[in-house]
C-alpha cells in the first residue's frame, strides 16, 4: 500500500518493472517519516485556523471610525433638557405605573396609553398594530415621517414598552422606550429622504419572547406580508446603566477577548447578514457622538446577539441590529425588582439618545 505521498510501506518509491535490473539515474527520494508529515500537518493545520480566526474577527469585530476615549464633555443645554425628558419618561413606565404584562394588564395598559398619548402630544398619529395574546387585546404602536424621495424604503425604530413579570423594567425597557419618545419628538425636524418608522412593540418578555404572541414578531410577519421594504431595523434595549468602574463589563466566550472591561460604552449587536448595518450605525455613531461606542456582527445563534427584537426582523428577512448597554453582563438588576429609575444614568442616555437620532438620520438619507 503506498501513503499519501506516492511512497512504499517500506519507505521507497516502487521500481516500474522495465526498469529492473539497471542502476537509477539517481537515489530514489526517501519518505518523510511519518511523524514529521503528522507534525508538517498540524503546522499547516493551526495556521490555516489563525488565518481564519483572524478573517472571521475582522468580520465580527471590525468596526470603521474610532470609539470615543478619555473625558465627556460636559452636557450641552439641548442635552440636559433630554436628560431631564428620558428621566420623566422612565420614572412614569417603571416608577408610577410599574409592572406591565399581560400577567400584569393593568400596568400593561396604562403603559401603551402613556406611550400613545405622549406620541399625539408630540404631534403624530398613531397606528395601533393589534392581536391578541393570553385571551388580551395587545397593541404595538406606531408613528412615523413619510420619506421625500424614497417614502417605500423604510427605517424602522423600536423599543419594547413591556417588563419582565413583576418588575419595574426601569432599564429593561424603560430606558428604550423613553429614547424612542424622544426620537419622536426630534423626529419632527427631520425631512428624510427614507421613511422612519418608530414602533412600540408589546410583548417582548417571556413567555411571549420568541413565540408567535411576541409583539415584534407579529409586526415583521405582517410587514413581510405586506411586502413593506425594511432596508434597516434598530431595537433599542436597555440603554440606561454605564460604569466607568474596570471590571464592571463582563461577555460570554469569545467576546471577552475583543472588548473592553469597562462597562461605559453603548453597544451595536447584529448578526453576519446585517453586518453592513451595523457598520454604518456604528461609523454614524462615531461621527456624531463623543461617546465610547462598540459594535459586533456575529452569528445570531451567540449567547445574547439575538436578545431584543431585532430578531423577529432577521427572521422576516430584514437588517436589524439591537442598541444596548449589554444588560446582564454589565447591569446587576436585569429583570430583578431592583430594576428601578434611580439606578440610570441619564446624563449618558442623553449622550446616547443625541447620537441616535444623528444615526436614524444618516440611515434615512435626509436633514433636518
Amino acid at each position: 500500500m503506498s501513503g499519501d505521498d506516492g511512497v512504499s510501506a517500506a519507505g521507497e518509491k516502487p521500481v516500474p518493472p522495465a526498469a529492473a535490473g539497471r542502476v537509477p539515474a539517481r537515489a530514489p527520494r526517501r519518505a518523510r517519516p511519518p511523524a514529521r508529515r503528522h507534525a508538517l500537518r498540524l503546522v499547516v493545520g493551526v495556521l490555516l485556523l489563525g488565518v481564519l480566526a483572524a478573517a472571521g474577527g475582522i468580520t465580527m469585530f471590525a468596526m470603521p471610525g474610532r470609539s470615543h476615549r478619555g473625558e465627556l464633555a460636559p452636557l450641552t443645554a439641548a442635552e440636559r433638557l433630554l436628560e431631564e425628558r428620558l428621566r420623566a419618561h422612565v420614572e412614569a413606565l417603571a416608577g408610577q405605573i410599574g409592572a406591565r404584562s399581560t400577567a400584569r394588564s393593568a400596568g400593561l395598559r396604562q403603559a401603551e396609553e402613556y406611550v400613545a398619548t405622549t406620541f399625539r402630544e408630540l404631534g403624530h398619529d398613531v397606528r395601533a398594530d393589534t392581536y391578541v395574546a393570553d385571551g388580551l387585546e395587545v397593541k404595538n404602536l406606531e408613528v412615523g415621517v413619510s420619506g421625500r424621495d424614497r417614502p417605500e424604503e423604510i427605517v424602522l425604530v423600536g423599543a419594547h414598552y413591556d417588563a419582565y413579570l413583576l418588575g419595574p423594567g426601569a432599564n429593561d425597557n424603560g430606558s428604550g422606550v423613553a429614547a424612542l419618545l424622544e426620537l419622536a419628538r426630534e423626529s419632527r425636524r427631520w425631512r428624510p429622504e427614507r421613511t422612519v418608522r418608530l414602533v412600540a412593540f408589546v410583548n417582548e418578555e417571556p413567555p411571549h419572547f420568541a413565540t408567535s404572541t411576541m409583539g415584534s414578531r407579529v409586526y415583521a410577519r405582517r410587514a413581510r406580508a405586506r411586502g413593506d421594504r425594511i432596508v434597516a431595523m434598530l431595537a433599542l434595549e436597555t440603554i440606561g446603566y454605564y460604569s466607568d468602574r474596570p471590571g464592571s463589563q463582563r461577555y460570554p466566550p469569545p467576546f471577552r477577548w475583543f472588548y473592553p472591561d469597562t462597562g461605559n460604552f453603548i453597544g451595536f449587536v447584529g448578526n453576519l447578514g446585517s453586518r453592513s448595518l451595523v457598520r454604518r450605525a456604528v461609523a454614524a455613531f462615531r461621527r456624531h457622538a463623543a461617546f465610547p461606542s462598540e459594535g459586533v456582527a456575529a452569528p445570531g445563534w451567540l449567547t445574547g446577539i439575538g436578545w431584543s427584537d431585532h430578531r423577529s426582523f432577521w427572521e422576516a428577512g430584514y437588517p436589524a441590529l439591537m442598541v444596548t448597554d449589554t444588560a446582564l453582563f454589565r447591569y446587576g438588576h436585569y429583570h430583578r425588582p431592583t430594576d428601578t429609575p434611580d439606578r440610570l444614568d441619564y446624563a449618558s442616555m442623553a449622550r446616547v439618545v443625541a447620537g441616535l437620532g444623528r444615526v436614524v438620520e444618516e440611515l434615512a438619507g435626509g436633514g433636518r
